[in-house]
């Protein structure tokens, strides 16, 4: 099964995320068919939290892939917050 999820990288104390199309199989920081998006957890300023590719995420959902909590939880907030930058633009 191809699953959508996170990969850890970054330094200690300090975690990024990728958000990566993989096999289910493969190990969190092995092998990835596409890199789709990141996520920063302790972005200060004006730095950006979370950046996806909507479209190449909907590609693979069509395909059957499989978000992780995580990874559908921040879909949500991202989609959450193009839709309310649409209408200010």
């Amino acid at each position: 099964m191809v699953k959508i999820r996170l990969t850890r990288g970054g330094a200690k104390k300090r975690p990024f995320y990728h958000v990566i199309v993989t096999d289910s199989r493969s190990a969190r920081d092995g092998r990835n068919i596409e890199r789709v998006g990141y996520y920063n957890p302790v972005a200060a300023g004006a730095e950006k939290r979370v950046e996806l590719d909507a479209e190449r995420i909907q590609y693979w959902i069509g395909q059957g892939a499989q978000m992780t909590d995580k990874v559908a939880d921040l879909f949500k907030q991202n989609a959450k917050q193009a839709a309310k930058a649409a209408p200010a633009a």
